[in-house]
């Protein structure tokens, strides 16, 4: 992993996530606080641990780019992936609060992330309210988006959980940009996907062959194309992500 920080190629008020309409947008005074919030930008290659469980990070992170993934591990070296990571999206936060990170986090590709330092959240609570309100915000969403999953996991069928995970991600790259001409091509390989849904590699091969034959997706080199969202929505019978904007730090 290489670090950027004095680069500051992305100035806060050039941001580029506020390019898209499903983030809120910030005020002036916001904006100004988190450019000295900002230490910088960090850049993670694939495969990079950008936070380890267990680590006391001093630092917290806005996505800018690229595709991650949180986990968890057991002793013997077993992965549960938690959920993804995209563009919007602060982590750290965790470890920032606790001390500790209680799950890790890793690149799927190539990643640019804002970097701030731990040590002046208070006084963004303090200073900035709608901020810290954001905050709040986006850690209640990643316990409802963590509902969602658990539920997932624990009731659907293998073929309903797979389609839930994937309509899931679609609508979440869709709302920053990812998707392009109605496709999207996400960078996993089957072995994340079964780490997610917790099923074996081979009941996940054959669960992702059904849905490849309904035409809801296909496997390329480099990752999955989602081709049809629908589809997938309609075999899942999830209801799809709020069309409300959202904060972002």
């Amino acid at each position: 992993m290489k670090t950027t920080a004095a680069a500051r190629q992305f100035p806060c008020e050039k941001c580029p996530l506020q390019d898209f309409s499903h983030f809120q947008r910030h005020e002036k005074d916001e904006v100004s606080f988190l450019s000295s919030f900002k230490m910088g930008e960090l850049v993670a290659d694939t495969g990079t641990t950008v936070l380890v469980e267990g680590a006391n990070s001093a630092h917290l992170f806005t996505v800018l780019s690229g595709w991650g993934f949180r986990y968890k591990t057991l002793d013997d070296g077993r992965r549960q992936i938690l959920n993804y990571v995209l563009p919007g999206d602060l982590i750290g936060l965790q470890g920032s609060v606790m001390k500790k990170m209680q799950h890790s986090i890793e690149a799927l590709s190539p990643m640019i992330l804002c970097m701030f330092q731990r040590d002046n959240l208070a006084n963004l609570f303090r200073n900035f309210p709608a901020l810290g309100y954001d905050i709040t915000w986006l850690a209640s969403r990643e316990e409802q988006m963590l509902d969602e999953i658990l539920l997932s996991v624990g009731r659907r069928t293998a073929l309903e959980r797979a389609a839930y995970l994937f309509a899931f991600i679609f609508q979440r790259a869709q709302s920053v940009g990812m998707v392009k001409s109605g496709k999207l091509t996400v960078p996993v390989t089957q072995q994340h996907v079964a780490d997610t849904l917790g099923l074996s590699i081979v009941h996940t091969n054959k669960t992702l062959k059904k849905l490849a034959s309904r035409g809801a997706l296909r496997w390329l080199d480099r990752g999955c194309e989602v081709l049809d969202e629908q589809i997938l929505m309609d075999i899942s019978g999830w209801q799809g992500l709020p069309a409300t904007p959202r904060p972002y730090i």
